[in-house]
């Protein structure tokens, strides 16, 4: 018999669990895994960068709503992978990172890439794993994943010293384990008091944040806007959840978004949140009244009550919460009752929203020269029309602009950074949405400041031919910093603002994908049209306006500890 070494229980395992791709960047430490894995039923998903490796690993563990696999080797390799990692916390994406790191043998005795890693991605993560034992493996490698998916989803580290994976193992002493958590709790008793409060409600809103995408909880939310009447906004990884189309959902909840927003939740008696985080992008709270009512429902109860006091906090997975909810409304039969005691909320709210719309109608139909980036925005909306297109957004002004204007019609169909806000997401989030969805259209749209970060997984794309469309908003700067720096101090410090311009899409041609350059607003759909049919990954470099400021610069400039005194 073979001997059997760490590295083989690694590639089991993973086999085992069903992972599809490994987002990676080889190297030394890593080797003992990669020889067991080449010709798996796990594809080895090479990157330029490990940054770029797990942002992929975040965008597939967030659209799959499982955990997906990055893998890095040691020193350098991990610390590459710090960003895409503090973007996973905040996004509760379950990525599961495997890290090499120096032998245990030569620990101390300056290595090659040798450093201590374990307490640098411990605060980071939901767990911080090292098997010193090789036998022990499999058991490491099944509390990362069900660490991972339990409560609120979240990524997990690994580490595998290279001794370690080339010890040979004593098969007598692993435990193959595989446990899966399917339990979704819920309080009943606090449930049934959600009632009483939506009884006395006049002006009431739901807001349906992250957990209910990652619950799958879109049917029961659906379900419940739709059985007493209320005004309804999606938020993260929830946008699509309840599609902007249907009359009861107001879109993104938002403010700086053109419509209903801002009305809805300064003027609400009662905020339903479920799922969400109360962050900067509700400044902390206090869009809301402090009268309002407020009830928040979250799988993770550290998250109940952060920035305000909640009247009603529910440690609840939303799937099974708004089942048990709208199981009470059937029970008590009020729902036609509350359909009509929030009518004339509903129309308020309407009216709040088209007079929004018609108020940013000027941007999304200008025509001045160089193109307005939110006219840039309406044409990659309206073009990107079909139900299952996917749109990644990155870069600060650019996915400002592209989150004012997009309509989403279903859920995991729309990537941007979040709440932890890491430029250079753009062209890894794009590749690992057209790896789950073949048969999709998949444009990004970035800014080329954060373009520059990552712009190697071009060719990444191009030599695994993934066809995606990147448009470049470019306006030759790092247009929120220099624009919030003009509102701050009456200008903006040229050195660390401005870029000048770059020839992006000349860049792409030269890898062997598709390149175009466009200046005038009627020439960006025909850009996209032979974006697309070329059947490349293509670069459509867009000149846009570099003195159009945006809400978000406006609120960079104006909130939090980036407020000049």
């Amino acid at each position: 018999m073979d001997k059997i070494i760490g590295g083989k229980l690694v590639a089991d395992a993973l086999i085992e669990r069903g992972v599809d791709y490994i987002f990676t960047l080889s190297g030394g430490h890593i080797t003992p895994i990669y020889q067991f894995l080449e010709n798996s039923k796990i594809t080895i998903f090479d990157t330029r960068h490990e940054q770029a490796a797990v942002f992929m690993a975040e965008a597939w563990a967030r659209m799959n709503r499982k955990p997906a696999v990055a893998m890095v080797t040691a020193g350098p390799g991990f610390t590459n992978a710090l960003s895409g990692i503090a973007s996973a916390r905040l996004s509760n994406a379950p990525v599961i990172l495997i890290a090499g790191c120096v032998g245990l043998e030569t620990a101390e005795k300056l290595d090659l890439q040798d450093m201590t890693q374990l307490p640098v991605i411990e605060p980071m993560v939901k767990k911080a794993l090292v098997c010193h034992i090789p036998e022990r493996i499999p058991e490491f490698i099944d509390i990362a994943f069900r660490t991972a998916m339990s409560g609120r989803p979240g990524p997990v580290y690994l580490e595998l010293p290279c001794d370690v994976l080339n010890a040979t193992v004593d098969m007598a002493k692993v435990k193959k384990m595989h446990t899966t958590l399917t339990t979704k709790p819920v309080d009943r008793e606090n449930t049934r008091k959600v009632v009483d409060l939506l009884k006395t409600a006049k002006n009431p809103v739901v807001i349906g944040g992250s957990g209910i995408w990652y619950a799958d909880a879109g049917r029961e939310f659906v379900e419940f806007v739709e059985k007493i009447g209320i005004p309804a906004f999606t938020a993260g990884a929830g946008r699509g959840v309840l599609s902007d189309l249907h009359p009861l959902c107001f879109e993104s909840s938002l403010a700086i978004r053109p419509g209903g927003a801002m009305l809805a939740l300064m003027s609400s008696d009662l905020v339903l949140f479920l799922g969400g985080r109360l962050s900067l992008f509700y400044i902390f709270g206090e869009i809301f009244p402090a009268s309002a009512k407020f009830i928040q429902v979250d799988i993770a109860p550290d998250e109940i009550g952060r920035n305000r006091t909640v009247d009603l906090g529910i440690v609840s997975d939303t799937k099974a919460f708004l089942k048990e909810l709208n199981s009470i409304l059937d029970e008590k039969a009020i729902g036609d009752k509350l359909k009509k005691q929030y009518q004339p909320w509903v129309d308020t709210v309407r009216k709040a929203d088209l007079e929004g719309k018609d108020q940013a109608k000027a941007m999304w139909e200008c025509n001045t020269l160089p193109i307005h980036p939110m006219r840039l925005a309406k044409e990659v909306n309206d073009f990107m029309n079909l139900e299952d297109d996917i749109i990644v957004a990155d870069g600060g002004d650019t996915s400002t602009w592209m989150g004012m204007t997009r309509t989403i019609k279903k859920g995991g169909t729309y990537l941007d950074y979040g709440l932890y806000g890491c430029l250079a997401v753009g062209l890894p989030y794009a590749i690992a949405a057209k790896l789950k969805h073949p048969d999709k259209r998949v444009l990004a749209i970035m800014g080329d400041g954060s373009t520059g970060f990552n712009f190697m997984e071009y060719h990444t794309a191009i030599r695994k031919k993934i066809a995606i469309v990147v448009v470049i908003g470019n306006d030759q700067a790092w247009g929120m910093i220099m624009h919030s720096q003009q509102l701050r101090l009456g200008h903006n410090i040229p050195n660390g603002t401005e870029l000048g311009w770059v020839d992006y899409h000349k860049m792409v041609e030269v890898m062997g994908g598709f390149g175009i350059c466009v200046e005038k607003p009627e020439d960006i759909r025909p850009a996209l049209e032979a974006a697309f049919a070329s059947g490349k990954t293509a670069c459509v470099n867009v000149k846009v306006d570099p003195s159009v400021i945006s809400p978000g610069s406006v609120a960079l400039a104006n909130l939090g500890g980036y407020k000049c005194n």
